[in-house]
């Protein structure tokens, strides 16, 4: 087969794709290129043909193939949305035999920012905790390896490691220094759900994840509040990221007696699966606020769409991350695969939390109220420019507390369920 077949080949199978979503940039290089149909087959072969061409006659040396395919799919994947991402045939081996599953994480969530890695969120008592890391913190470099060259499924597989190993992180954060953060990897306990009795019987449960089995612990905390006669309820979904959509549902059943409380969609809308409420799992039928910021993402956003979209109380804070997403992998003919975004998680109205830009993405809350101590941007490259000139963070000395903070977000729900 001569060179220029192989290349055929290796180049036409992602074309359309590929030209779907670079209409502008091959525009720019190619000007004739922008008059042709996006949607017409025939047209891109020719275009990337015409690339071909270029590339055969043109290009100093001869490619190796094997990179140029592996290449062109990472840009692909890379492409559509942080959580689409090619494999190597050795990644599709770990994949499909959960090796990941063998590893020890540093406990917190991440996602990409701008193509940097980007913490959603830090568990409470994690090695990541510990460390020093903080929700919003972005990830500028792991060990020697830049974010920004890689996706963020090689990202959050370098994060994992053998219990007890280290790993050095460069940490973009607001208002300080770059600095270089050593986390030991290690197991740990997410936190059950806390509650407490607030003045005018108000009861504040603040949830830290909503994995598995986090619905019976936030079960028994209502129940409880319940006995103290609780008749108002703020649920604190401030920093939750992880967890499963089933779990969030089940929350959400607690306070939400009837009718759909979120939807799985795939590909033009098209609704995949309805969660509906079951009544006979109702507990709290009494006011309610829900509390989210920047690290509510995922089954946290579940959740509080579900309060926003049914009306059954005020959501309070910023507006949520933006995230929910199932995954395929699709194998390929060399062992490699792609694993594929196939649906989103969206409210019971159909609007997915993982939007095109942040204004589209997350959940809005209906009383905004921002905290002064949390920036307003997470641009990495903001971040990278101005910390450089930024004093270095002081570290708390270990028998002296930080001031405490007013949480005025935490105020604003109390107030408002005074209020009613």
């Amino acid at each position: 087969m001569s060179f220029r077949s192989k290349l055929i080949i290796v180049f036409v199978s992602v074309a359309i794709s590929l030209y779907a979503m670079l209409p502008g940039i091959l525009g720019n290089f190619f000007p004739t290129f922008a008059q042709q149909p996006i949607n017409d087959a025939g047209a891109q072969i020719r275009i990337f043909e015409s690339v071909l061409q270029h590339i055969q006659n043109d290009y100093v040396d001869e490619p190796n193939l094997e990179k140029v395919r592996s290449g062109a799919l990472r840009g692909l994947a890379n492409g559509l949305d942080p959580y689409s991402s090619y494999l190597t045939a050795e990644q599709v081996k770990d994949f499909q035999n959960k090796k990941q599953n063998t590893l020890t994480g540093v406990g917190a969530e991440f996602s990409q920012v701008s193509g940097y890695l980007y913490v959603i969120s830090v568990i409470k008592g994690s090695p990541a905790e510990k460390a020093g890391l903080k929700a919003g913190d972005v990830i500028e470099y792991i060990e020697n390896k830049a974010t920004r060259d890689i996706s963020l499924y090689d990202a959050r597989q370098l994060i994992l490691g053998e219990n007890g190993s280290k790993i050095k992180l460069r940490v973009l954060r607001a208002g300080v220094r770059p600095q270089n953060i050593e986390v030991v990897r290690g197991t740990y306990k997410i936190p059950e759900a806390e509650a407490k009795v607030e003045e005018g019987k108000i009861g504040v449960i603040h949830v830290y994840s909503l994995e598995d089995g986090e619905s019976n612990d936030i079960k028994n905390q209502v129940q409880q509040l319940i006995k103290q006669g609780v008749q108002k309820i703020v649920l604190d979904l401030r920093g939750v990221s992880a967890g499963t959509i089933n779990e969030a549902v089940a929350v959400a059943n607690l306070f939400i007696k009837d009718g759909n409380i979120a939807q799985v969609i795939g590909r033009d809308n098209k609704t995949l699966k309805t969660f509906t409420a079951d009544p006979n799992k109702f507990v709290f039928d009494g006011k309610m606020a829900v509390l989210i910021d920047l690290g509510t993402a995922g089954p946290g956003e579940v959740l509080a769409s579900a309060f926003s979209d049914r009306q059954r109380g005020d959501v309070v804070g910023e507006r949520s991350f933006g995230a929910g997403t199932e995954q395929q992998l699709f194998t390929l003919r060399g062992g490699d695969g792609l694993l594929l975004t196939t649906s989103k998680w969206a409210s019971a109205t159909g609007k997915p939390f993982l939007g095109d830009d942040r204004a589209n993405s997350g959940v809005k809350p209906t009383v905004e109220v921002k905290r002064p101590e949390n920036p307003d941007s997470v641009d990495p490259e903001e971040l990278a420019g101005q910390n450089e000139n930024e004093p270095a963070e002081k570290p708390t000395p270990k028998n002296e507390q930080k001031p405490a903070v007013e949480d005025v977000q935490l105020k604003k729900a109390l107030e408002l369920l005074k209020a009613v």
